[in-house]
């Protein structure tokens, strides 16, 4: 949901002065009073900070700019290698999981031909070692594609933006039988190529990393290798959005829908500290993770450039007793979410390819939506690019207010170089996302009069100076 301004009667104070801003605003002088002599010189308004629209219309371009084509031709390249299973042939440059990431990267090569060489594209990989129980029982290659937009002025941070090489049958260790794989997931792959194309017109501030990924039906293991170099290689990751089945509009329930899309945002991680535990027990947040409010971003963006598709935010790390390979960069503490259709047919899913009592089994062509996987991977674009334009989140942020008729949050800046200010966010403890806000200039403190603490969660948000605005940072 689109913030709206608070309440009528509410009155805000702030704690710091803003500081002056190069934007050029204009002074209104006060119109005198009928029947008044001229003042000398009249009183001029007070300057503020004036607020940029969130709303940008390149998005509106770059949303407009995706290919139902484009994403169909690629889904039928990934499904026509015949199987892309992670034990499968690695020689061919036909059929095989080698000759699908090969293929992957030398598209990801074209498209940093056709925009001069934006886009820096190599492979990240590790030997994973076998063991006699597991879904990879002999040391294996595990190879992912990594294709890297370079922010132009904040290179180092990253947002991520994820899908799975790799398909199967019913049997996981199954890797010969054809394994088209078209929607799980050659529909993601598809969405990450087609971002990409999009996105290489429009420089980002920060950088976009387009990350094809191996073994995940094995176990994850392609996200475990690239989240682990991630973190050697001292990236700072914003936001993770893994593409997993984002091309299917017909539910094995009956449903035919093609205007929802799901979000599944994991609570606290597993290593959370017993003292952070007694804190979020006794002032909550626990709706209020990294990865929860990059699911709200996400329903904003949807909110602001797409008429016809609305965001179902799941607190939930995955579908129950499922994965997704985001998981990796959450365990590694990032904000990560897995975005895939609202409607799942498992007869098309993880199947052999066959028919049994009229009903055909098997995650081929004909079980793809292609208009609906271009608007999945046009969300895709507009929620890479805001949060690309946009800054980092502030830091630190810190409430206080107890036994008040007031709150007050602190924060430190973010780091981010054009920040021109700040957005305070809150809403009700009933509410799934942030309903109220306030623009409150550069400033790290910020005091809401009349706004019971008790009744109300708070963040606060950096606000570039195009308008775009960073994830929310919630108090801890």
């Amino acid at each position: 949901m689109l913030p709206v301004p608070a309440r009528l009667g509410q009155t805000v104070r702030r704690t710091a002065v803003a500081v002056a801003m190069a934007t050029p605003v204009t002074l209104i002088a006060q119109p005198a009073r009928q029947g008044a002599r001229p003042a000398a010189s009249a009183p001029a308004a007070p300057i503020a900070t004036p607020v940029p629209s969130n709303e940008d219309p390149r998005i509106h371009d770059l949303v407009a700019a995706v290919s139902a084509a484009r994403v169909k031709a690629d889904i039928t390249t990934l499904a026509n290698f015949g199987t892309r299973h992670t034990l499968s042939d690695t020689l061919s440059n036909t059929r095989g999981i080698g000759a699908a990431r090969r293929w992957i990267f030398a598209e990801f090569q074209k498209i940093s031909k056709e925009c001069g060489g934006c886009i820096e594209v190599r492979y990240i990989s590790d030997i994973w070692k076998g063991t006699p129980t597991g879904r990879i029982k002999e040391d294996v290659n595990v190879v992912n594609v990594v294709a890297i937009l370079r922010g132009k002025t904040e290179p180092n941070r990253y947002i991520v933006h994820t899908g799975d090489i790799d398909s199967r049958v019913s049997d996981v260790m199954n890797a010969k039988d054809d394994s088209p794989g078209a929607n799980d997931n050659a529909s993601g792959i598809a969405a990450i190529l087609e971002a990409a194309r999009v996105m290489s017109k429009y420089p980002p501030n920060a950088s976009v990393a387009f990350v094809a990924l191996s073994a995940e039906e094995q176990g994850l293991f392609g996200g475990e290798i690239v989240a682990r170099v991630a973190k050697a290689e001292g990236w700072r990751i914003d936001a993770v959005i893994n593409n997993d089945m984002v091309g299917n509009s017909r539910g094995i329930d009956g449903v035919h829908e093609n205007t929802k899309a799901r979000v599944f945002a994991p609570g606290l991680p597993a290593n959370t500290p017993a003292a952070e535990l007694r804190r979020i027990l006794t002032n909550g947040g626990e709706l209020d993770t990294p990865s929860r409010q990059l699911a709200r971003y996400i329903d904003l963006v949807a909110d602001r450039y797409f008429p016809n598709l609305d965001v179902e935010i799941i607190y939930r790390l995955d579908r129950y007793g499922r994965g997704g390979h985001h998981t990796p960069f959450f365990n590694e503490g990032a904000a990560a979410v897995r975005l895939m259709e609202a409607h799942e047919d498992y007869n098309k899913q993880h199947q052999d390819l066959r028919t049994e009592n009229g009903i055909k089994y098997g995650d081929v062509l004909e079980g793809v939506d292609f208009d609906y996987a271009a608007k999945m991977t046009a969300l895709d674009a507009a929620v890479l690019q805001s949060l690309a334009w946009g800054p980092a989140s502030p830091d630190s942020a810190t409430i206080t207010g107890a036994v008040r008729p007031s709150a007050t949050m602190r924060w430190k800046a973010s780091p981010s170089p054009d920040v021109i200010g700040y957005r305070v966010y809150w809403r009700k403890h009933s509410d799934v996302n942030w309903t109220r806000s306030r623009f409150v200039g550069n400033v790290t403190q910020f005091t809401l009069e009349n706004v019971i603490i008790d009744n109300y969660f708070f963040g606060v948000a950096a606000v570039g100076k195009n308008g775009q605005e960073s994830l929310v940072a919630f108090p801890r």
